[in-house]
């Protein structure tokens, strides 16, 4: 059973929600660490945990997606000057990092990280090909149909720290 508040405190909740955020969430951790759980605000509660979640899943996308992109790049541009290479070994080894530390703080989200790379990989490839139009210092242009459309990458070879898909 759920627990009912008076309608004053439900709006007093409400109201608390929706002008101070900040002030709401230290009202709700101390009701929970008191154990005063009929002075929750249930249904804001849910929404934030919900939230919550898909953060986690869409920063881990969004990293994935900036690592694929450089990974392709790396593969697709290998004509590039290094001083671009160099850049893009960067990014790759921050975003790696962040995938892992994510992983390792979340052990949750390793049951996500196949769909999240499925989601990720048409954005990163999207991402690599903008990038690669703006491309400079006489570096060729690739065509858009050189970017496979299927993820080459195996996830172990995405998630290893020493591996930069760089032709021989």
């Amino acid at each position: 059973m759920k627990p009912q508040l008076d309608k004053k405190q439900s709006n007093n909740q409400l109201n608390l929600y929706e002008q101070d955020f900040q002030l709401w969430i230290e009202q709700t951790i101390s009701s929970l660490e008191t154990k005063q759980f009929n002075s929750l605000d249930i249904e804001h509660l849910i929404e934030e945990l919900k939230e919550l979640g898909k953060s986690e899943k869409r920063a881990l996308e969004s990293n994935l997606m900036v690592l694929l992109a450089h990974l392709l790049k790396l593969m697709i541009q290998n004509d590039a000057p290094d001083s671009m290479k160099h850049s893009w070994y960067r990014s790759i080894i921050e975003h790696r990092q962040r995938v892992l530390i994510a992983l390792k703080n979340t052990p949750s989200l390793k049951s996500y990280l196949e769909t999240a790379l499925e989601i990720a990989y048409p954005d990163g490839r999207n991402l690599a090909i903008q990038e690669g139009k703006k491309a400079s210092f006489g570096v060729r242009i690739p065509q858009e149909d050189e970017y496979p459309n299927i993820c080459p990458f195996s996830l172990e070879q995405i998630l290893d720290q020493d591996f930069f898909n760089v032709p021989s």
